[in-house]
């Protein structure tokens, strides 16, 4: 029953992509935990008190996602074949693969137009949060394709394994803590110890789905054109290199499958003997990433059998 949902809601996210914000589950989230941090001690406050105050808003979210998780689930038991639609409806809500692709093949379409400024706006509003107005072409181009692996990780293959680990109560909890990351993981005076605990927890809990991922992307390099023999060697080499302790892994398996250099300037390089990336590469890593999760979604109906 659980992978006939997960196939579904992949269905669901493939044909219809991410709900309006009033409906998803994710935009609900954000607004929690956006409200939380307005009543947060401010900068000035003792460390202690600001970590204290975000680990709360991660025990608060956590317990209450994975509550509303719980009275889903025993919902759809209660209604049979409609229940499967109402779970993989909410599943849906928490992948973003059709949102990832688009948004990589926006970028893309400017790049190959010539269009640097268009490319660049279009990256920081869908992919990235660091500045892109001085990237060149092919620095844009590796900031897509370095979201394109990482977000596999985080909005695909995450939910997905904690969902298959622990139903919808595990996947809406996982996606809390992967948002309150997102917006309170910074290390800024406001953020620095107020997004402590989430940070780390959502490292603890992307550990094995990062490194899923990684070998995700290694199997389904040749059936996109890359080589895996190359992705297997980078990653092994490199995956280590990031400030993250997962990010690393399926960037440095997508720069070896796609036999390009991902290099953020005075943070990290992956893949440092390659060449630079270009436009072109962004489609063949779109591929990679979809036949990845493919390929995890089979892997899970043949384990459950």
């Amino acid at each position: 029953m659980r992978v006939a949902i997960l196939l579904l809601a992949l269905l669901i996210d493939h044909l219809l992509g991410d709900p309006p914000n009033r409906w998803h589950p994710v935009a609900w989230m954000g607004r929690g935990i956006a409200w939380a941090q307005r009543h947060a001690p401010g900068p000035h406050a003792p460390p202690a008190r600001q970590l204290a105050f975000g680990g709360g808003i991660v025990a608060a979210g956590v317990a209450l996602t994975a509550g509303v998780g719980v009275m889903l689930t025993r919902l759809a038991r209660a209604l049979a074949a409609p229940g499967i639609l109402i779970e993989a409806l909410v599943l849906s809500a928490t992948l973003s693969l059709r949102g990832l692709n688009r948004a990589a093949r926006q970028v893309e379409n400017a790049l190959t137009a010539g269009d640097l400024p268009a490319a660049r706006h279009w990256l920081s509003w869908h992919l990235v949060s660091r500045r892109t107005d001085a990237l060149d072409a092919s620095q844009v181009a590796a900031a897509v394709i370095e979201s394109i692996a990482e977000n596999a990780s985080d909005g695909v293959i995450a939910p997905l394994t904690w969902y298959a680990i622990g139903g919808l109560p595990a996947a809406l909890a996982y996606r809390f803590l992967n948002t309150a990351d997102a917006m309170l993981g910074y290390r800024d005076p406001a953020r620095e110890w107020l997004g402590k605990i989430p940070a780390r927890l959502d490292d603890a809990a992307n550990l094995i789905p990062a490194r899923i991922t990684a070998l995700l992307i290694i199997l389904a390099a040749p059936l996109a054109g890359g080589d895996r023999g190359r992705a297997w060697r980078v990653w092994r080499r490199d995956a280590g290199k990031t400030a993250s302790p997962n990010a690393g892994h399926p960037m440095s398996a997508m720069a070896g499958a796609l036999g390009v250099r991902l290099e953020k300037p005075d943070h990290y390089t992956l893949g440092r003997d390659l060449r630079p990336p270009r436009a072109a590469d962004i489609a063949p890593a779109r591929r990679i990433i979809t036949l990845a999760v493919a390929l995890f979604a089979l892997l899970l109906a043949l384990f459950r059998k």
